[in-house]
C-alpha cells in the first residue's frame, strides 16, 4: 500500500470518528483535493487506487444529499435561447461606435493583428472561463464565489461594475429613443439651421459641389448673423470643379462652425451646459424616454429568464438584418469605396505602438462582456451539460466578426458623407456618441427618403441596446436573488424586487439627463469600462487557477461536459490570459490620459470622482478579503477556510457525481470545521499525531518532519482512528 493510500485512509477514518462523514472514495479524494500525488497535467484516474480499496474495505457511504442550491432554478427554453442572449449580450453598442473608431486610428486594417491575437489570448479564454464557471454551479457571480469564499468581494465587484454600467447605458439607449420618435417625420429635424436651438455658429449644406443649378450655401456666424452666399450659376462657371466647404467657410468667418446634427444633438437633445459644474436642471425629454427604457427593461424581465428568452430571437437577429441592409445602401453611394479603403487599408508602423495593443486588449474586454458577471450570471441558466465550449467559441468569434462587419457599414456612409463635403474622411470620423448622434444623422440626412433610414438606423441601435442592457440589469438582479434568497419567497416578492431594481436605476440615472449630464456619462464611462475590468479578470484567473487549481476546474468541466479541455485551455488560464492582463493594466497606467471631454480634461474634483468610481469594485475585492479574515481568526484559520466551501459543487444532486457526494452527519450542517480541516489535512499531507492535534485545537505544536512522516506512514499497516471525547484526542 502505498504512502499516499495510507494518508487518505487515516484522514477519512479520522473525520468519521470526528463526526463529518465523508462520502468520497480514495479516487475522488485524489481528483476533488489535488494531493501530491495527483497528476500535475490530467484529472487522477479512478483505477490509481484499486490495491487500496480492496485491502482496505470500508463502508460504503455513498448516499447523496440535496446540494445546497436551488433545484427549482429556471433553465433557458433551449439552447437557442441561451446562445441568442449570449449574442445579444456580447453585441451592443460598442461594437457599432467604438470598434471602427479604433481600428481606423490605430492603423487600420492592421489592427486586425493585436485585435484577432488579443482575441485568441485573452478573450475567447476568458469568455470560456466564466460560462463553464457558471454554467457548473448554477450560481449568480456573487453566490458562485463558494468556490473559494475569501474573495467573495469579485462577486461583489462585478455586481457593482455592471449596476454601474446599467445605470448609463439606459441613458444612451435613452437617447437613441429620442432620435427613433424624432425620425418619424417628413423632415428630420437636424437638417437646418432655421430652428429655436440653433446658434449663430449652425452651418447648412445642402451640397458641397456645384451642379447645373448652382448650390446655395447658408451660413450662420456670430459675427454677421445669418447670411447667404449664393455661388455663381452653372452658366458663369466651370462646373467639373469641386468647391471646398472649408474654403467658402474659411471667407467668412475664422469661428469653429457647427452642423445642423452637431447643434441639434448637443443643444436640443441634450440641452448641454458648458461644464461637469452646471447641473442646472432635469431635461424632462431624456427623462421620459429614459422612463420608457426602464419600463421595457421591467417588463421583458418580469419573469426573469423565461421572458428574456423569448425576447432575445428579436434583439439578437434584427440588427444583422438592418447592418446587412445598411450596407447594401451605403455601397451604393459615391464615395463609399474611398471610406472602406480609408477604413481597412493597413498602416503596420501603428503596430510599434504599445498603446494600440493595449487598446486591442481593453476592446476585447469591453465587447465580451467579460469580468462583469454578466456571462456567469446567464450561463447559471444553463442546463449542467450545455455545450457551453461550443457556444463559447461561436459567440466570441460572431462577436468580433461584427465589430469588422459594422466597420464597413460605418465607413461606407462615412466615405460618402466626406465626398458630399469634399473632405478626407478623417475629417469626418468620430467614435463614441459623436459618430451614433452627430455624424451618422448627417450621413442619413444627405440619403434619399431620409426619415426611412433614420428609422431603421435608430431602431438597429436600439435593439442592440437593449439586447445587452437585458442582460446586464438580470446580471444584477439574479445575483442579488441568488445571494439573498428570501427576496424571491414567492412570485409576488421576486416580481416586486425586479421593478423595484428598475425604478432605483431610473432615480439614479436622473443625473445622467440634467444639463450637465452628458459630461457625467462620459466620466463614468471611462472609470468602470477599463481598468475596474481589467482587474477584476486578472483576479479572477488567479483564483480559478491556481488558487482553487486549473486540475480540479478541469475535473470539473469534464464532468459537466463530457470532454477534457485541450491544452490551449490550460496554457491561457494558468499563464498567457493572466500575463495579458497584467500588461495591459501595466500599459494603461504608463500611458494613463486623463479623463476630458471633448479634448479638455474635467476639473480636478471630477477627476478624483473619476478615480474614487474606478476603486468603488477594487475596493469591495479588498474589504470582502479583510473581513473574512477579522471574521475567521488568525492566519491557519484563514488558510482553512480558503478552501472551497463543501456546498460547492453542481447545484442539483444528481449532477454531483462521486467527487461531490456527500451526507450531511446527524445535524452538522454543510461548511463544519471538521470538513474544512479535512481537505487542508490532505494537501498538506500531515500524519496522525498532527492530524489528532489539529482536531484536538492543542496549544502545543508538533513538529515532525517529511522524513518522520513518510517513516510513520511505511510501518502503519492501517491507521488507528483517534477517539474522540469532548475536545480531547488521543492516538491509540
Amino acid at each position: 500500500m502505498s504512502k499516499c493510500d495510507i494518508e487518505i485512509v487515516g484522514i477519512e477514518e479520522i473525520l468519521h470518528y470526528a463526526g463529518s462523514n465523508f462520502s468520497q472514495s480514495d479516487s475522488s479524494l485524489s481528483s476533488s483535493f489535488g494531493g501530491s500525488d495527483v497528476d500535475e497535467t490530467e484529472p487522477a484516474d479512478d483505477t490509481n487506487n484499486q490495491d487500496a480499496e480492496s485491502a482496505v474495505p470500508f463502508q460504503s457511504r455513498t448516499s447523496v444529499a440535496t446540494a445546497p442550491g436551488d433545484p427549482d432554478r429556471v433553465n433557458w427554453g433551449g439552447k437557442m435561447e441561451f446562445l441568442m442572449t449570449c449574442i445579444g449580450y456580447a453585441v451592443g453598442l460598442g461594437n457599432v461606435w467604438r470598434f471602427p473608431y479604433l481600428c481606423y486610428k490605430n492603423g487600420g486594417g492592421a489592427f486586425l493583428i493585436p485585435y484577432t491575437l488579443m482575441l485568441i489570448a485573452v478573450g475567447l479564454p476568458l469568455f470560456y472561463m466564466e460560462l463553464a464557471f457558471g454554467q457548473f454551479a448554477s450560481l449568480g457571480p456573487i453566490t458562485i464565489w463558494r468556490i473559494n469564499p475569501l474573495f467573495k468581494g469579485l462577486g461583489y465587484a462585478m455586481v457593482i461594475v455592471s449596476w454601474i454600467i446599467s445605470l448609463y447605458y439606459n441613458v444612451i439607449i435613452a437617447q437613441i429613443m429620442f432620435y427613433l420618435i424624432s425620425s418619424f417625420t417628413s423632415s428630420l429635424p437636424w437638417t437646418s439651421c432655421g430652428n429655436h436651438w440653433n446658434t449663430n455658429s449652425c452651418l447648412s449644406l445642402e451640397y458641397n459641389k456645384m451642379n447645373e443649378n448652382g448650390t446655395i450655401y447658408t451660413v450662420s456666424t456670430p459675427e454677421n448673423g445669418n447670411a447667404t452666399i449664393s455661388m455663381m450659376s452653372s452658366d458663369a462657371m466651370d462646373t467639373t470643379t469641386p468647391y471646398n466647404v472649408t474654403d467658402i467657410v474659411t471667407s467668412v468667418s475664422h469661428k469653429v462652425l457647427k452642423t445642423p446634427a452637431e447643434e441639434f444633438y448637443r443643444y436640443f437633445v441634450l440641452e448641454q451646459s458648458s461644464g461637469i459644474e452646471e447641473f442646472d436642471s432635469i431635461n424632462w425629454k431624456l427623462a421620459g424616454c429614459l422612463l420608457l427604457s426602464w419600463i421595457i427593461v421591467g417588463l421583458v424581465l418580469a419573469k426573469g429568464v423565461q421572458s428574456l428568452g423569448k425576447i432575445v430571437y428579436f434583439t439578437a437577429i434584427f440588427p444583422y438584418i438592418m447592418l446587412t441592409v445598411l450596407l447594401i445602401r451605403g455601397l451604393t453611394l459615391d464615395g463609399a469605396m474611398d471610406g472602406i479603403i480609408y477604413y481597412v487599408k493597413p498602416d503596420f508602423s501603428r503596430l510599434t505602438d504599445p498603446r494600440v495593443w493595449s487598446d486591442a486588449a481593453t476592446q476585447i474586454f469591453y465587447s465580451l462582456s467579460a469580468c462583469s458577471g454578466g456571462l456567469i450570471a446567464m450561463s447559471s441558466f444553463s442546463k449542467f451539460n450545455n455545450n457551453c465550449h461550443r457556444d463559447a467559441i461561436i459567440v466570441a468569434v460572431l462577436n468580433c466578426a461584427t465589430s469588422i462587419f459594422a466597420g464597413f457599414v460605418i465607413f461606407s456612409i462615412l466615405g460618402f458623407m466626406a465626398f458630399e463635403k469634399g473632405v478626407d474622411v478623417a475629417d469626418v470620423a468620430k467614435g463614441g456618441p459623436g459618430l451614433v448622434f452627430e455624424v451618422y444623422p448627417e450621413a442619413l440626412s444627405r440619403m434619399v427618403v431620409a426619415p426611412m433610414w433614420a428609422v431603421f438606423f435608430f431602431f438597429m441601435m436600439a435593439t442592440l441596446g437593449f439586447g445587452s442592457e437585458f442582460s446586464i440589469v438580470e446580471c444584477v438582479i439574479s445575483a442579488l436573488l441568488d445571494e439573498f434568497p428570501f427576496l424571491a419567497k414567492s412570485t409576488y416578492k421576486a416580481l416586486s424586487f425586479r421593478i423595484g431594481v428598475c425604478v432605483v436605476c431610473f432615480l439614479l440615472g436622473l443625473p445622467l439627463v440634467c444639463n450637465g449630464g452628458f459630461y457625467l456619462l462620459e466620466l463614468v464611462d471611462y472609470s468602470v469600462s477599463g481598468f475596474p475590468l481589467l482587474v477584476v479578470g486578472l483576479i479572477e484567473c488567479v483564483v480559478i487557477n491556481w488558487v482553487y487549481g486549473f486540475n480540479k476546474f478541469w475535473s470539473d468541466i469534464q464532468m459537466m461536459v463530457g470532454d477534457k479541455p485541450q491544452i490551449y485551455w490550460k496554457v491561457t488560464w494558468k499563464y498567457v490570459s493572466p500575463l495579458v492582463i497584467l500588461l495591459t493594466i501595466i500599459m494603461n497606467i504608463i500611458f494613463f490620459n486623463e479623463p476630458s471631454s471633448g479634448g479638455v480634461p474635467f476639473p480636478q474634483w471630477a477627476q478624483s470622482l473619476s478615480w474614487l468610481i474606478a476603486a468603488f469594485p477594487i475596493v469591495a475585492i479588498v474589504a470582502w478579503f479583510l473581513f473574512y479574515y477579522c471574521k475567521n481568526g488568525g492566519l491557519q484559520l484563514l488558510m482553512m477556510r480558503s478552501a472551497p466551501l463543501p456546498e460547492w459543487g453542481p447545484a442539483l444532486a444528481n449532477n454531483r457525481g462521486d467527487i461531490y457526494a456527500m451526507e450531511i452527519a446527524g445535524e452538522k450542517p454543510f461548511g463544519t470545521l471538521e470538513y474544512q480541516l479535512g481537505k487542508k489535512i490532505y494537501r498538506s499531507h500531515l500524519n496522525i499525531a498532527e492530524i489528532a492535534h489539529l482536531l484536538a485545537g492543542s496549544s502545543s505544536t508538533v513538529s515532525t518532519t517529511r522524513t518522520q512522516r513518510t517513516s510513520i506512514n511505511s510501518t502503519m499497516s492501517l491507521p488507528v482512528p483517534p477517539t474522540v471525547a469532548g475536545s480531547n484526542v488521543s492516538i491509540a
